[in-house]
């Protein structure tokens, strides 16, 4: 190619933002719950797939044990998985000693600390956590470490030099699970060797939109030579017409444009907000779906209910950081293992737009109207997770709530809520009320064993039909849409659901749909895509 030609990115172009080869979602970030995920998952499943690949072959690709701890590495690979394996007991020993530290001192507070003054074990504190923690106690004399998470990002812990981002065509709408499997080099991927707060990011996603010349980007990125080829094969030249539909609003009113999952975009003349994003590759198949290109120039909010991989992506938000005025994330405990802080998370990884937590019940005003963060709860397996929140937003006289995942395990909430705010017009809601259990997804961070009963016991699940027409009725709801299902088989990667007409999930909406319209609640399943407008 022409290193002068004008080009643009191609919209089915996949970048997968690396941690080690790892694919990275919200533990991989932060560097103890990274040490955490490294030590007590990524190293566990390359040892458990070396003793076994035909195994971890057959379950990965075996439909009900899909989302599991099984490596989709063809066989033929074996070699560079091992090879892999003895790079991270290398590289990330740093990491490593971190984890085996925090199981160290975790465990020796559970069984000492018993109440009395937490002075003398400041001593017995590892040499690596010495500094980054502090003891405390709950008010039931519980120990717990509070990590000085701004400090851990200034430390050697904090190891940019292993991020990266995988290029390569989306020629298929399967994908590797994330959690499960590396991403080792392929003749496919381009391998861009920069950390992720890198603003040669900002322009090569802007190319989405914005036309530069192909030698201009090699050289930012430092394509080798060997590379120049497949590279040239991810843009396309300008004159290549590019479908838009980017909407008119009119004043007063709004249009809401469904991405698929939970990723919702509330559009008027005046203001942009997009939730949750996670937005789809361009791909030719039977199932239309929004892509990048089904965006607005400017994000003015881009807003987050939680942390969970579905939700807070960070393969979607590398990719909007170049147009991303504001980003609005819930309120976090602080130094806490189970959730590190959403606001120092993206500001490390390059966020330089205004980030905004909001605490329950805080607000702040739009053009048009407000929004405001309401409680969230359940969905985080009884864990003491403060950092999840839906949202009220107003516009125009108009209220819509969007709960993602909130389990309704107390009506008076949305009771409280309604006599607060008033009613609802349009409410947005999950309901996965068949989750996964605690283990799946916090498994990594436990310094003790847990019993697999009371793992399946604490699933993750949102509300099933009794506790969603709970929900409308204190909320006063016209209009209910169920989204966040995972039915989109282009997230199968992140998600790894597979539903079958019998799977609660579904038979729970389908009742809860059906009743909701025989009241007279218009009531419908998104999926996909779907534009709406009030």
């Amino acid at each position: 190619m022409n290193p002068e030609a004008l080009v643009r990115l191609r919209g089915d172009v996949i970048a997968e933002p690396l941690f080690n080869s790892w694919y990275v979602t919200l533990p991989m970030i932060a560097p103890h719950t990274s040490a955490m995920l490294v030590r007590n998952q990524h190293i566990k499943i390359l040892k458990s797939y070396l003793l076994s690949p035909d195994m971890h072959l057959a379950a990965a690709n075996d439909p009900q044990l899909r989302g599991g701890p099984f490596a989709n590495v063809e066989k033929s690979r074996v070699d560079e998985v091992r090879a892999h394996l003895a790079h991270t007991l290398i590289s990330q020993h740093s990491l490593i000693s971190l984890a085996e530290a925090i199981e160290k001192l975790d465990q020796l507070l559970q069984s000492q600390a018993v109440g009395h003054s937490l002075e003398p074990f400041y001593d017995a504190i590892p040499e690596c956590l010495k500094g980054y923690v502090e003891l405390v106690y709950d008010t039931n004399n519980v120990p717990s470490i509070r990590f000085i998470e701004g400090l851990l990002y200034l430390s050697e812990y904090y190891d940019r030099a292993c991020q990266s981002v995988a290029l390569s065509l989306c020629v298929s709408d399967t994908r590797n699970f994330v959690l499960s499997t590396p991403r080792l080099p392929d003749e496919r991927t381009v391998r861009i060797n920069r950390p992720f707060d890198d603003v040669v990011y900002d322009a090569l996603f802007d190319m989405r939109y914005t036309p530069r010349p192909f030698g201009e980007i090699c050289e930012s990125l430092d394509i080798g030579s060997d590379q120049v080829r497949l590279f040239s094969s991810f843009f396309e030249p300008v004159p290549t017409a590019r479908a838009t539909t980017a909407p008119a609003v009119h004043a007063n009113e709004v249009e809401v444009r469904y991405f698929g999952h939970a990723c919702l975009l509330f559009q008027t003349s005046q203001l942009s907000v997009l939730f949750d994003p996670l937005i789809s590759y361009e791909k030719r198949s039977a199932e239309d779906r929004y892509t990048y290109t089904d965006l607005p120039d400017v994000l003015d909010y881009v807003v987050i209910t939680h942390g969970h991989l579905d939700h807070m992506v960070l393969e979607t938000l590398l990719q909007l950081r170049c147009k991303t005025r504001n980003i609005i994330v819930p309120k976090t405990s602080k130094g806490a293992l189970c959730e590190p802080s959403l606001k120092l998370m993206l500001r490390h990884l390059g966020f330089t737009c205004n980030i905004i937590e909001l605490d329950e019940m805080e607000h702040i005003d739009v053009p048009g109207g407000s929004l405001t963060s309401v409680p969230f709860l359940g969905e985080h397996h009884d864990l003491n997770i403060a950092g999840k929140s839906a949202y009220w937003l107003k516009l125009h006289g108009r209220a819509y709530v969007i709960a993602a995942d909130s389990a309704n395990l107390d009506a008076r909430l949305y009771d409280h809520l309604r006599r607060i705010l008033g009613p609802v017009d349009t409410l947005f809601m999950g309901m996965e009320c068949d989750g996964a259990p605690l283990t799946w997804f916090y498994g990594h961070l436990l310094t003790h064993p847990m019993a697999r009963e009371m793992s399946d016991s604490r699933q993750g699940s949102g509300s099933d039909q009794q506790r969603a027409t709970r929900i409308v009725e204190s909320l006063g709801c016209k209009q209910v849409y169920i989204y966040a299902m995972g039915l989109e088989h282009w997230f199968g990667h992140i998600l790894s659901l597979n539903y079958t007409p019998e799977s609660k999930q579904i038979v729970e909406s389908d009742n809860f749909l059906r009743d909701s319209n025989a009241l007279g609640i218009a009531a419908e399943r998104l999926y996909a895509m779907r534009t709406l407008r009030f």
